[in-house]
């Protein structure tokens, strides 16, 4: 039996505590970052606990009656430690779809956690669905990831670039010129798709300053002039592409090349996997080919980002 019980901010040390030594967590379930949109999404995070320890939590949120493991991020699901077994994890999920029935919710969106950002083998929480839940595939996502003990060559087109980028005299540096890039991710945004970034130039000016070893922004430059940015996140095995973008001379001159080149081949090759992010257009589940071409170019493969949903 579990004893399940709603996150209250009083919890946040109890909670971060088991984040930092969980078997499949990242720096995105600690609670200041979670918080950081609080006003956007009603929080219905849940600790799970058995014989008096805590033995794992869900980060989550509550919209009318669906319950969103998480709405604001971009993976979710049980977060366990190395003590997580199979049938306890079965059991779990039975009790949790009592205990959110009986809380008047009717319907369950859960994201899981890709594999990649497994420290140890994390996945008795799929299982546990296709054994308690009469669950259904609602959306997959195709990612891009590269494995750095299994590298492919770059593509021709995008050494060319990195030729060019070199040759243009282009240098990279870790910055905190946030603002500066935002400008140059907002323009080519604007420009390409009409859109603008998910998070805002003070939602990630404030989690990059809480989080100032995770959330990494390098920017290629020429006489002095921001052409290109990336903005990474960087967690326990995986380093992850959460922004990158470039003017349309740093395009030109190969910019968002030679900053790959850098935190691929050289700044970031000592962790396991770097992730491009998923490529679909944001209106729709489509692949953006353009997209997952330049990716594919610098090596990457495919790896899925899978959304289940249940009703109770």
């Amino acid at each position: 039996m579990f004893d399940i019980v709603r996150y209250i901010p009083e919890k946040a040390d109890e909670w971060n505590r088991f984040v930092a030594q969980s078997k499949n967590g990242t720096f995105l379930f600690f609670r200041n970052y979670m918080d950081y949109h609080s006003d956007r999404f009603e929080d219905y995070s849940l600790m799970f606990y058995r014989d008096g320890q805590l033995y794992g939590l869900m980060p989550a949120n509550r919209k009318g009656d669906v319950f969103q493991t998480h709405a604001g991020l971009t993976y979710g699901g049980l977060v366990m430690d190395s003590k997580t077994t199979a049938a306890a994890t079965v059991e779990l999920f039975r009790e949790l779809n009592e205990y959110l029935l009986a809380n008047g919710f009717r319907h369950v969106f859960y994201k899981c956690i890709p594999w990649m950002y497994h420290q140890l083998a994390a996945e008795e929480d799929l299982y546990a669905i296709a054994r308690t839940c009469d669950f259904r595939l609602q959306e997959r996502d195709l990612g891009t990831v590269i494995i750095q003990s299994n590298t492919i060559r770059w593509e021709r087109i995008r050494r060319r670039a990195l030729k060019r980028a070199q040759e243009a005299g282009i240098f990279v540096e870790r910055s905190n010129d946030m603002a500066g890039f935002w400008q140059v991710l907002c323009d080519n945004l604007k420009r390409t798709y009409n859109s603008k970034p998910v998070h805002t130039l003070e939602e990630m000016e404030l989690l990059h300053s809480r989080f100032p070893e995770n959330i990494v922004l390098y920017v290629a430059k020429k006489d002095d002039e921001i052409l290109a940015g990336m903005v990474l996140y960087v967690s326990k095995q995986v380093v992850r592409a959460q922004y990158s973008s470039a003017s349309v001379l740093g395009k030109e001159l190969g910019a968002i090349d030679i900053i790959y080149d850098r935190v691929i081949c050289h700044d970031y090759a000592h962790l396991p996997y770097f992730e491009f992010g998923t490529s679909a257009y944001a209106d729709s589940n489509a692949i953006n080919e353009t997209l997952i071409f330049q990716k594919e170019g610098f090596g990457g493969r495919g790896i899925c980002f899978d959304r289940y949903e249940w009703d109770l």
